[in-house]
């Protein structure tokens, strides 16, 4: 986590005025709030700069770790009849092989098929950070130092107007499902669905053409606001690895928010994860609402196992994990 813990003691050493100095002088001019704006484009995932690489050492760590599951969905990917008939279970997808391969098909003809996230060439070490939506983030004043990342991942609803002191307010990468989509405001941020049934592919494409598609087992947006030529969809592939892999099966199937951080995993060289784990009642809200369940659990997931597998990604100096309050 060096790169990152640099840029951490720059923050705390400098007041706002010598931050934002410190910016100009390393971007050059005007050019650091023009390379601000621009789309993500990590490069090489194999050409790690890092004086410490998270794909590097720990025997416990490389038997979970497997760089051959390709996160992103495209027109080229081969998802298996076994590991499709597993995704299809999560929320009782009625559809076969055949129709699913049939959606993906269509979904490649409207967005970028087969949109690589790496490139040619050396590169700095970058440095992500994975913002959870726990209650835990009230008050943390983490917000700086979560925006000092090169790329920021945010999940599902979470919201950055006036909480910006505790959560930042930039976003790389959003992830989401359509029972959970939200509008990005940011013309440069990736919108990351997760599907978890054919359906869900459907609904992408009308959110982005006709509306048609209004109701999945909830009621979701019919039109969505992003930049289409930045969608991206998470591997049914990828969620089952993660699910059998690193959760060991446990609860139905992964949260949106530990698949973003497995996401940063395979794709950062630095991960830093911000507010994820329960109150300290207990109870997992999101820290933009009140809480009217007071036993509210993690339903269908498995808390507890995901945050003890941060803790231990942590131990292991893999992740770089503020808990907050």
């Amino acid at each position: 986590m060096v790169a990152f813990m640099r840029r951490l003691k720059a923050l705390l050493l400098l007041p706002i005025t010598g931050l934002l100095m410190l910016f100009i002088s390393h971007h050059g001019g005007e050019e650091w709030w023009i390379a601000l704006q621009q789309p993500f484009q990590p490069d090489d995932l194999s050409k790690c700069t890092c004086d410490k690489c998270i794909s590097e050492g720990d025997e416990w760590f490389m038997a979970h770790f497997n760089q051959t599951v390709h996160p992103f969905l495209t027109r080229q990917s081969n998802v298996s009849a076994q590991n499709f008939l597993w995704w299809k279970r999560l929320q009782g997808d009625p559809n076969d092989l055949g129709t699913f391969r049939r959606a993906v098909d269509r979904v490649f003809q409207l967005f970028p098929s087969g949109k690589r996230l790496m490139g040619s060439g050396p590169r700095h070490c970058m440095s992500c950070s994975v913002v959870g939506n726990s209650e835990n983030l009230q008050a943390s004043h983490n917000g700086a130092l979560i925006d000092l990342s090169d790329a920021v991942f945010r999940m599902n609803g979470a919201p950055t107007k006036d909480y910006e002191e505790d959560v930042g307010k930039k976003t790389t990468f959003h992830i989401m499902y359509p029972e959970s989509a939200v509008d990005l405001a940011d013309n440069s941020t990736h919108l990351v669905l997760v599907p978890f049934k054919t359906l869900d592919l459907y609904w992408l494409i009308s959110a982005f053409t006709t509306g048609s598609i209004r109701f999945t087992y909830l009621p979701v947006k019919k039109k969505i606001k992003a930049n289409k030529d930045l969608v991206m969809i998470l591997n049914p592939e990828f969620i089952k690895y993660v699910y059998e892999i690193w959760l060991k099966n446990n609860g139905r199937y992964p949260s949106t928010g530990f698949l973003g951080l497995m996401l940063a995993i395979h794709i950062c060289d630095e991960v830093n994860v911000f507010g994820f784990g329960a109150d300290q009642n207990g109870n997992w809200r999101h820290y933009w609402e009140e809480l009217k369940n007071k036993n509210l659990r993690t339903g269908v997931h498995s808390g507890r196992e995901e945050y003890k597998l941060i803790q231990q990604l942590a131990t292991k100096g893999k992740i770089n994990f503020f808990p907050g309050r």
